[in-house]
């Protein structure tokens, strides 16, 4: 009996140490996992305390009809049809009359005066916008000022007594796997609730200069566009803009514009109903692996500099093609994309230090910062006063990797419509499946400097790639003008 009883004592006793050894390990897991990384229970007072601010945004427009024209039919000269034809299509020529497009979207209130922030897209060029609140009051929206490049718009209402106001929340501290509340008007669907995480941040989507998204699950639907993200303390911490989907409805990929991008923009509509950005004067391309090792620098990083505005505030900072750009007015730049936010944020007027890398290495530079509006007109004005004329002597045309080149002469100038201030060796057949062709060197480009040095004939080009492959170069960096004058850089491998 005792020793038929012992083999069960002894799997009871390996039974129970096998749950204390679960408990064990178990019990530091659930320490390490509190209520609310669960979700909150429930959102309901916190959207009671918002409703009141966030509005439905709906505008109208009238436009112009297009009519579908109809070939009219063609009788032989003289034939009795041919007016018969003509009374018959009448009004083919002219177009229908104007209709009114209507459209929604959604926004909150700032401002207890009346200011409401919505996207740009929302209101485009309506004629009318009205703004729907909570306790079912519609008042008439002006435009204070209008903002294309971070699709951000402001609006003003006239309301007699003060509107109930939100605040606006720091985004930078926005962690990802934060709780998330959007509200707006998904579909007409007036200030619907939906509650989600924050899936990214920092995200690029390809739709301006400033792109730098928080991401969420939380439902995002047409409509939705100019409402607000919040934060569980009721902040808001973005601008519902966007939405991946190939449905058209969502899928959890929305996107809003962080507050740190959208204040500044917000603060100068409704002071100068315009955006006073600061700017450098340059173009700019990603430093790719590649690149950072023609170089010699040890990690990609910065901003390669393409083509310098003249006269521009990089030009007048002594800041030339070819640089790379680390720092801005103290600030790092670790990848391209930093640079137009930090000079975009910089003060019109404030002179600042810029790190620049130049032949491997470091300048300190100085630049006075412009103001981008400024810029862009300048830019326009250039492009429609310039006229390409200058001679170059003829030159040979001469085959280096893979590209057959020669020097620009004053007929090349006039017959492709090479632009007067682009300089160097054009480009005139690439060979297929070369190196060049797979880096996207075309007909007519035109290489301007070849390893950091200038160059103006094909000999010149052949002579820096022999320097390069004598200093043991694998690769060389190619400045490549297009014929209007845009700059990029280029990679290409030393061929033996």
């Amino acid at each position: 009996m005792t020793t038929a009883l012992a083999p069960k004592r002894a799997a009871s006793a390996l039974a129970a140490v096998a749950i204390a050894i679960s408990l064990i390990l178990v019990q530091p897991m659930l320490a390490l996992s509190p209520a609310h990384a669960q979700g909150p229970t429930s959102v309901a007072d916190l959207v009671d305390k918002l409703l009141g601010s966030v509005v439905n945004i709906s505008t109208s427009q009238k436009v112009e009809q297009k009519r579908s024209r109809l070939p009219v039919p063609k009788a032989p000269e003289g034939s009795p049809f041919q007016d018969f034809f003509d009374e018959l299509f009448p009004d083919n020529e002219k177009n229908g009359a104007p209709r009114t497009v209507q459209s929604q979207g959604s926004g909150f209130v700032v401002d207890s005066s009346g200011i409401i922030v919505t996207n740009n897209h929302v209101v485009g060029d309506a004629d009318e916008i009205v703004a729907s609140f909570n306790d079912g009051t519609k008042l008439n929206a002006e435009v204070v000022g209008r903002d294309t490049k971070t699709d951000i718009a402001v609006l003003r209402v006239k309301a007699d007594h003060p509107l109930p106001a939100i605040k606006l929340g720091d985004s930078d501290k926005t962690r990802i796997g934060d709780w998330v509340l959007a509200i707006g008007n998904p579909f007409g669907f007036g200030r619907t609730v939906t509650l989600g995480i924050v899936s990214a941040i920092g995200r690029d989507i390809n739709s301006g200069p400033y792109d730098n998204y928080i991401q969420t699950d939380a439902s995002i639907n047409k409509g939705n566009s100019g409402g607000p993200l919040f934060n569980m303390d009721g902040e808001v911490i973005g601008i519902n803009t966007a939405i991946i989907s190939p449905s058209g409805g969502s899928i959890g990929l929305g996107f809003a514009i962080p507050t740190s991008l959208a204040r500044g923009v917000i603060d100068q509509l409704i002071q100068y109903g315009e955006t006073r950005r600061g700017w450098l004067g340059v173009q700019i391309q990603t430093v790719t692996d590649e690149i950072a090792e023609t170089l010699g620098m040890k990690d990609a990083r910065g901003a390669l500099v393409g083509d310098v505005v003249h006269d521009g505030p990089a030009d007048k900072a002594g800041i030339k093609s070819g640089d790379v750009v680390l720092k801005f007015d103290n600030k790092d730049v670790k990848e391209m994309r930093d640079l137009p936010k930090i000079v975009a944020d910089t003060p019109v007027g404030k002179e600042v230090d810029v790190i620049v890398l130049r032949k491997g290495e470091e300048q300190d530079l100085r630049a006075t910062v412009g103001r981008l509006e400024d810029g862009e007109k300048q830019l326009a004005s250039t492009a429609q006063d310039q006229e390409g004329q200058p001679a170059a002597p003829e030159d040979k045309s001469d085959i280096v990797l893979g590209m057959k080149l020669k020097e620009i002469t004053g007929a090349d100038r006039e017959s492709e419509e090479i632009a007067s201030d682009v300089e160097g060796v054009l480009v005139t057949e690439v060979e297929p499946g070369s190196n060049a062709a797979d880096k996207g060197i075309a007909k007519d480009d035109v290489l301007v400097e070849v390893g950091q040095e200038p160059v103006s004939t094909p000999q010149d080009v052949a002579d820096r790639i022999e320097e390069l492959k004598k200093d043991g170069r694998k690769s060389v960096l190619m400045m490549v003008s297009s014929k209007t004058g845009d700059i990029r850089f280029v990679v290409l491998r030393i061929e033996s």
